[in-house]
């Protein structure tokens, strides 16, 4: 969860929303809370890879799980590409970034087929990294606080009156940085206990991103104030500059890097898991559906690095963050569908919450750019229509 968005999504955000960035942010965290107890719940009573597609497949049909397992891969391969291009971004020049951004996918995805286990060490060491840039980026930032804060840049809302809809864009964008509690449950196969390890993970995870994106933002406010952090391109390094220590800068980036290739090295594996999942049911080609020794879908992972590093070479982030977007929101609105279909004896929240999470991804949805939609929408049109014909020359081997 704690990836390259808190390094750079309260900008967009603030642009949006102005002064109530913060109440963008509580709606964020609302409706991942949402999300995240249908996932919970579900992965609870699935515990096997594949996340969303085996929920919508087992609560709702064949079609529904297709449409959320295919939204998931293509949405998470735009963001795996996002995350690695970020990372080059913050450490080379701009004439390297590209190939660089490649090679970072191909060293990871090589530790990724070593097994899981080395994965989760590598992600706990960055995690560490990220925590403590933040933690240096948001002291730093304070020390100038009181000098610097909001000084003489107008505020969003005094250019521009901030209403509803400004503030549910900001919630959509502050959203993704919450998303990476489903690739927690598309690892079910290779968890302990997984029935109880991964609710607990969901919801603890969560908890801790809220704390620690709700002190970024009050920071970010209280030393840059709305308008300085709605035009800023690196807010947290200008947060930095504010304040009267310098050689804090720094750290900054390479907290940055350092939660972008966290953010990189959870995406490939999770993309995977739901590719094989995908495999094993004829949705994507059966060669796919292949687990070595070591429980790594070995074809699935490599096949994921290869489209990863193709669109590394040719997108640009902007594209790639807003074609990811639509894909994810498609992915949650199954899964809290799905959940809300469970039985009492399924059940460990509310209905409630699978009615706000459902709600509220569908809202989120509408609040992106337009061309984010129509292309993310018309890649999915493509996957179904794909499907329909192979299931049309298959018989019933791909289901209704």
């Amino acid at each position: 969860m704690i990836g390259a968005g808190v390094f750079a999504v309260f900008a967009p955000a603030a642009a949006a929303a102005g002064s109530w960035l913060l109440l963008g942010l509580a709606l964020a965290a609302l409706v991942a809370t949402a999300n995240a107890t249908s996932t919970a719940q579900l992965a609870a009573t699935y515990p096997t890879s594949g996340g969303t597609y085996v929920y919508g497949r087992e609560q709702l049909g064949p079609w529904w799980g297709f449409v959320a397992g295919w939204s998931f891969v293509i949405g998470k391969t735009a963001s795996a590409a996002a995350m690695a291009t970020t990372f080059a971004a913050y450490t080379v020049p701009a004439a390297w970034q590209r190939p660089v951004a490649a090679a970072a996918v191909v060293a990871l995805t090589a530790l990724g087929l070593r097994g899981i286990t080395r994965t989760a060490a590598l992600a706990r060491v960055l995690l560490v990294v990220v925590l403590l840039a933040l933690a240096v980026t948001l002291v730093a930032a304070h020390l100038g606080a009181g000098a610097t804060a909001g000084t003489g840049a107008p505020t969003v809302a005094a250019d521009r009156p901030v209403g509803p809809i400004g503030v549910l864009q900001s919630a959509g964008l502050i959203f993704f940085a919450f998303a990476g509690y489903a690739r927690i449950a598309t690892l079910g196969e290779e968890v302990r206990d997984p029935g109880r390890t991964i609710p607990r993970a969901i919801v603890t995870t969560l908890a801790a991103a809220a704390a620690l994106y709700t002190a970024v933002a009050l920071t970010l406010l209280a030393v840059l104030g709305p308008g300085p952090l709605a035009a800023s391109r690196a807010p947290l390094a200008d947060a930095v500059a504010a304040g009267s220590w310098d050689a804090a800068l720094p750290v900054v980036g390479v907290g940055a890097a350092a939660a972008s290739l966290g953010a990189l090295l959870a995406l490939l594996p999770g993309i995977a898991r739901t590719t094989l999942a995908m495999a094993r049911e004829g949705d994507l080609p059966r060669g796919l559906a292949v687990v070595d020794p070591r429980q790594v879908p070995r074809r699935a992972e490599l096949t994921v690095a290869a489209v990863v590093v193709g669109a590394v070479l040719v997108a640009d982030l902007r594209g790639l963050i807003g074609f990811s977007s639509a894909g994810v929101l498609l992915y949650y609105a199954v899964a809290n569908l799905a959940a809300l279909t469970q039985g009492s004896d399924r059940r460990r929240y509310p209905r409630a919450m699978q009615v706000l999470g459902l709600t509220g991804c569908l809202v989120l949805v509408a609040t992106l750019p337009p061309a984010s939609v129509l292309v993310g929408v018309g890649v999915v049109a493509v996957g179904v229509a794909v499907r329909l014909l192979r299931g049309r020359r298959a018989g019933p081997r791909l289901g209704p």
